[in-house]
């Protein structure tokens, strides 16, 4: 694994999460959670945490990436990418799901999150996939 590609990707996938994230909750959403305001913290609440949230979207970019790059990355190809982000994004979805069950969030909102969420994944798949591609060959094999 190469390290330097590495750091350079989970950079990529984290600016990628946080650029797609603000799409999707500070545009996209915003009026649904405002009709919804009762079930989260306030703006300024939340600007308290964002600590919290930076931190987990790191993890996140962390655990893509890696896996991405220890598993995948050797024989990658553009559908393999795509794949992988959607699979990935399959399993934290299923989360929403389970939320969706347990807390009264509408389920038009929940039903956005599963969708945006899944073409999320895809996008980071395809970011570690540019930025984390396997070194090219050298002649005889070696790299």
């Amino acid at each position: 694994m190469n390290f330097k590609r590495l750091g350079l990707a989970v950079a990529a996938v984290f600016g990628a999460i946080w650029v797609t994230d603000f799409l999707i909750h500070g545009v996209w959403l915003r009026p649904d959670y405002q009709a919804s305001a009762g079930l989260w913290r306030t703006e300024a609440e939340m600007l308290r945490h964002l600590g919290w949230m930076l931190a987990g979207q790191f993890l996140a970019a962390v655990a893509f990436t890696t896996l991405w790059a220890r598993g995948f990355a050797p024989t990658a190809c553009w559908r393999c990418a795509v794949m992988y982000g959607l699979f990935m994004a399959l399993f934290r979805e299923a989360v929403g799901l389970v939320f969706y069950s347990v807390q009264p969030i509408p389920g038009e909102l929940s039903v956005k999150w599963f969708c945006a969420g899944l073409a999320q994944g895809m996008v980071l798949g395809v970011v570690a996939f540019l930025v984390y591609r396997p070194a090219a060959t050298a002649p005889g094999g070696s790299q």
